[in-house]
């Protein structure tokens, strides 16, 4: 270290001043994109019927690749290490947030629908008669004729 710990937010993030961190930013950032656009990808197709879920992982989508894009931009332009860091704890802190936060409620109110649909359909079925269609009695079959 040659410089205060403080001084090193405002210099450049290259690799010749972050040796050890530079390679490992902006690697883990497009693995990390790759690996969330195939979760997105895997999530959403079993979860086509449930579309809160999918919601869920396109909010997820959007954050990460806009943070990990960014991430690997501030490398390769050399944005300075303070602005690097800005953006990859902002964007972790909004997935977090979209992950923990804002969808855990909605999950809750759509799994009290499905109960409450579930529940009305083995009312509704409980009872035989009311799925099996009653005789036409004889009086009704000579007035068709």
């Amino acid at each position: 270290m040659t410089h205060l710990p403080w001084e090193y937010l405002w210099l450049p993030f290259s690799r010749t001043l972050f040796p050890d961190l530079y390679d490992k930013f902006w690697i883990s950032s497009l693995v990390l994109l790759v690996a969330l656009v195939v979760l997105y990808n895997v999530r959403t197709r079993a979860l086509h019927r449930h579309r809160i879920y999918a919601d869920m992982w396109e909010w997820l989508l959007w954050s990460g690749l806009l943070t990990f894009i960014l991430v690997a931009m501030g490398s390769l332009f050399l944005f300075d290490f303070a602005v690097v860091m800005v953006i990859l704890v902002s964007g972790l802190a909004t997935m977090v947030w979209i992950r923990f936060r804002r969808f855990p409620p909605l999950f809750a109110a759509y799994e009290q629908q499905l109960a409450r649909q579930r529940y009305l359909s083995r009312q509704k079925t409980a009872r035989p008669e009311a799925t099996i269609r009653a005789k036409a009695s004889r009086a009704s079959k000579r007035r068709r004729r």
